[in-house]
């Protein structure tokens, strides 16, 4: 499962076997190596091994709800994104997926074409990220490496999704200019911002918020029209 420049890989977590072993037929390319599992225990077991570059996740696993073990993968496998496929399909299903750390959410039944370019955004918008924005950037307690993708507050590393990441990015490269959410939402989601729920920019905000402690209140809300970076 370990990835080089040119092969990105795959971890589906889905205890369906036919759906499972049909995603892996699907997914599967020359510069794509994807794998399966049905359980959270093989699951973390494999990434222990080799963390892949995105996993697959279901939400009813047989040992243990994939909305729970969410936050596991995110402190753990930080840079890995995670894209979960599953048949919840409230509105407050979607928003506690992505308030756990999901970096995307789809629904079942779902588009195989959909999927398809929903994951090629994921792992485009991976191999893009050490092109952008490089460099240190401070704020208080916290640190940000863009060059390493590390982040720190008081010394200790912060775990951020990718599109958390993506979005304190686009935030700090624009110190006191406000980012209007139609710009932001695709910074951060890129082609795939028309699939984008429309409170998925304000949960992510919150999320990177809290996880960033006092500094957070560098993200400044411009009501009506959208956000800021201000360290005044």
């Amino acid at each position: 499962m370990e990835a080089n420049r040119k092969t990105a890989s795959i971890l589906i977590i889905e205890d369906d076997t036919a759906l499972a072993q049909g995603l892996v037929r699907a997914l599967a390319t020359d510069e794509r190596q994807v794998a399966c599992c049905a359980t959270l225990r093989d699951a973390d077991r494999i990434l222990r091994a080799a963390p892949c570059d995105l996993i697959l996740l279901d939400v009813n696993l047989p040992d243990g709800n994939g909305y729970d073990h969410l936050p596991i993968f995110r402190e753990r496998y930080p840079a890995v994104s995670v894209v979960m496929l599953t048949a919840n399909d409230l509105e407050s299903d979607i928003v506690a997926g992505l308030e756990r750390g999901a970096d995307d959410y789809i629904t079942k039944p779902f588009s195989l074409a959909v999927l398809r370019a929903r994951i090629d955004t994921q792992l485009r918008r991976r191999n893009a990220e050490t092109a952008e924005t490089e460099g240190t950037v401070c704020a208080g307690d916290c640190r940000f490496d863009f060059d390493r993708m590390e982040f720190y507050r008081a010394g200790r590393p912060i775990a951020l999704s990718r599109s958390e990441q993506k979005l304190l990015r686009v935030l700090t490269a624009n110190p006191g200019i406000t980012l209007t959410r139609d710009r932001l939402r695709d910074a951060v989601w890129s082609a795939d911002s028309a699939f984008v729920d429309e409170n998925a920019l304000s949960v992510t905000v919150k999320r990177l918020r809290d996880k960033l402690g006092p500094d957070g209140t560098c993200i400044k809300t411009v009501y009506g029209i959208g956000y800021v970076w201000s360290q005044q």
